[in-house]
């Protein structure tokens, strides 16, 4: 299965977005809701142009858990990863969005809710 960013609604009718590895799994999710669906691709491109750049991405931990938060060039949050617990497999989930972001296609479900 080839990875792929969703468009999503929220019930508060805001945008969002995630990314899918190649095995389905979420590797980002944005950071913030957007009120326009525009809003929102416009944060997918950034997560295009951003996510080659390992400067970019902020590693965390919080607990015994480990995450990472990618940022735009003026250190604006793009998007933010699931929790995982060792720091190996949150490298290997910043290796993902940087395998993944800049070809992945759009898939838009924002015809449901329960997204």
């Amino acid at each position: 299965m080839a990875s792929k960013f969703y468009v999503k609604k929220s019930l508060n009718h805001q945008y969002y977005f995630v990314l899918t590895a190649e095995n389905n799994e979420i590797i980002l999710r944005s950071s913030e809701t957007y009120v326009t669906k525009q809003g929102c691709l416009n944060g997918i491109e950034s997560v295009r142009v951003n996510s080659p750049y390992d400067s970019r991405y902020y590693r965390g931990q919080t607990g015994l858990q480990y995450y990472f938060v990618l940022s735009a060039v003026n250190k604006e949050k793009i998007g933010v990863s699931e929790m995982y617990n060792s720091v190996s497999a949150r490298e290997n989930g910043i290796e993902a969005v940087k395998r993944c972001a800049s070809t992945a296609p759009i898939e838009d479900q924002t015809h449901s809710f329960a997204n």
